[in-house]
């Protein structure tokens, strides 16, 4: 499976995925390769068999229409979608059909649907042609740069926990705008609970590179949630992955407008405090050397 940097890849490429979401029940089959060899791959996983893959968040029925024996990943086809969107996947995106993993997707879903009774009001399939438009300031895109170079090119990760991190940024936010509005928001309070959802479900999902991997699972080993690890640099790879997250969202258009707008008025805030909120050290993968 293809590896991107976080924070920068086009809408159709495909996310990685944490471990925890490990298949089962693997079988022994022959698959061809790349080079047109027949070989024997231990997978759970036939070419035209029917599975469960995650994507966004969610999980989707979907057919395997290929295997590449080499790099031990699948092409699939969600059931039902056009086919621009058939992508290679690893294996850690698939599950078996079976009640076990039906009962996952619908726990997800139930998990991923608004808690507000008022914001499911009139609440309907929105038309997906357009991805919604998030507009990240110049100075803010320049730590996904900086970032970027950090662990590309200079194999250095976040040291965790952050301080302050996302729970932090979030609760000064709300203390923010009660302040500016004279009084607690509810809107403000929703939208911060948003944050704090998709965070915590994206970031093993679509926001770490490959080489955190491992770093995520040893600073969650406790079942501590995301939100209480990591910092601003985390939390604006969200924002930059949640056009395409949000494109799949049942949302009505007047709502989604109205989110946008709150979306846009939260990156003003980090970008007035970036000096305070973007202060993280950087280690190497074993933590030997570190650099501020």
């Amino acid at each position: 499976m293809r590896s991107s940097s976080a924070g920068t890849t086009d809408d159709d490429e495909s996310a990685t995925i944490s471990d925890e979401y490990d298949a089962t029940m693997e079988t022994d089959t022959d698959v061809v390769s790349k080079d047109g060899a027949v070989e024997s791959l231990s997978t759970p996983f036939r070419p035209g068999e029917k599975v469960l893959a995650y994507h966004n968040l969610r999980i989707y029925e979907a057919k395997v229409l290929q295997v590449d024996s080499k790099e031990k990943r699948f092409y699939i086809h969600y059931l039902g979608w056009k086919q621009k969107w058939d992508e290679w996947v690893g294996i850690d995106r698939l599950m078996i059909i079976n009640n076990e993993n039906l009962q996952k997707q619908k726990a997800l879903e139930n998990e991923l649907k608004p808690k507000n009774p008022n914001m499911t009001k009139g609440m309907k399939r929105k038309t997906m042609s357009k991805l919604i438009d998030i507009h990240i300031p110049s100075s803010l895109k320049k730590h996904l740069v900086n970032y970027s170079e950090y662990i590309t090119h200079m194999g250095k990760l976040v040291k965790l926990p952050c301080s302050p991190n996302v729970d932090d940024i979030l609760t000064l936010y709300l203390e923010h705008r009660s302040n500016k509005d004279g009084r607690e928001s509810d809107t403000a309070g929703e939208v911060v609970s948003g944050i704090r959802c998709y965070f915590d479900k994206a970031l093993p999902a679509m926001l770490l590179y490959k080489t955190e991997s491992q770093q995520y699972q040893q600073a969650t080993a406790n079942q501590i949630s995301p939100s209480k690890i990591y910092g601003a640099e985390h939390l604006l790879r969200l924002f930059v992955k949640l056009p395409e997250i949000l494109f799949h969202a049942n949302i009505e258009e007047e709502t989604l407008r109205e989110l946008q707008h709150n979306l846009q008025d939260f990156l003003k805030f980090l970008q007035k405090k970036q000096s305070l909120f973007f202060l993280s050290s950087y280690e190497t993968p074993d933590g030997s050397c570190t650099i501020e």
